[in-house]
């Protein structure tokens, strides 16, 4: 089997193209090809199929076998692969996913993708529909009384169940989290009131604690945040399925768009740093839709026995 190892913002995935390619079982061969030292060494695997809907179809699944919905970093790399080996050579394409159709507008040098533009949808903030069980977020903290929260949420003009900077306790500590669904479910943790940093934050421990939380039963991406300035934050990410990863795409829109909610950032555009680079993150006024706009690389090609 031919794959092809690429990267977005150090977020990589070993993709095949199955237009060319079989795969009888995606979910054991993603295990396979994770594995650093034993295997490819990946977040997971990305197949590049052919659909009835859109130009291609993304289908992805995460480094622990469980299939994953959307990837933001993933479907910049889709992008990449489908145009440069001719599946489709249109510099606006459409892609089928699991979250829906996504259109992306590719940036063309020498024959080659280097950037690519994704409309990632309208973010969903409603509770149920992350999904986030509130009243197991809220009666998770013993004691608390929560009677305001649990009549009617978070009022916001996206609805009146939204959870918005709402407690959660992690390993003993309170922590407040933003829930947005970019197609995926995300839990958004803004640091620095409590003199906790990104460096020093142990997100080995914190984060399996968030993404198997009661409160989450589809569990949860999470991002760790501290805000540089009015347009720029700082983010490292644990990924439900695959442990902390270099770039989350769908994360990097999912904390742009809390920062803007709980006017940490006043504008409508954001540069989020990722350990593995930066991504410009647009949440568009008069369409609500959120854009995102950031490199794809390809890394080698290769044969899996």
């Amino acid at each position: 089997m031919k794959f092809t190892k690429m990267q977005g913002c150090g977020n990589d995935y070993v993709y095949v193209n199955c237009f060319e390619e079989t795969v009888e079982d995606p979910a054991s061969l993603a295990v396979q090809v994770s594995r650093a030292h034993f295997g490819i060494g990946s977040d997971g695997l990305i197949l590049l199929k052919p659909s009835e809907k859109a130009d291609c179809m993304m289908d992805m699944y995460n480094a622990d076998g469980s299939r994953g919905a959307m990837c933001g970093n993933g479907i910049r790399c889709v992008a990449k692969l489908a145009y440069d080996s001719g599946v489709v050579r249109k510099e606006r394409i459409t892609v089928e996913t699991l979250s829906g159709i996504k259109t992306l507008d590719l940036t063309v040098e020498e024959g080659k993708v280097r950037c690519v533009r994704v409309d990632m949808g309208v973010p969903e903030l409603t509770a149920e529909k992350i999904p986030v069980l509130r009243a197991a977020l809220l009666n998770h903290i013993p004691g608390e009384k929560s009677e305001n929260r649990e009549a009617g949420g978070t009022k916001t003009a996206y609805g009146n169940d939204c959870v918005i900077e709402e407690p959660i306790r992690i390993n003993g500590r309170e922590y407040s989290i933003t829930a947005v669904s970019m197609g995926n479910p995300h839990a958004v943790v803004f640091l620095g009131a409590s003199g906790t940093g990104l460096d020093t934050l142990e997100i080995e421990k914190t984060g399996p604690c968030f993404e198997r939380h009661p409160a989450f039963p589809d569990r949860v991406n999470t991002e760790f945040i501290e805000v540089i300035d009015e347009q720029t934050l700082r983010m490292r990410v644990w990924e439900r399925g695959s442990g902390e990863t270099l770039a989350c795409g769908t994360g990097a829109c999912a904390a742009a768009v809390a920062a803007i909610l709980t006017g940490r950032v006043p504008g409508r555009t954001v540069t989020v740093q990722l350990r593995g680079g930066d991504l410009l993150i647009e949440w568009e006024a008069e369409t609500g839709h959120v854009y995102m706009t950031g490199p794809a690389v390809t890394v080698f090609t290769g044969e899996w026995p």
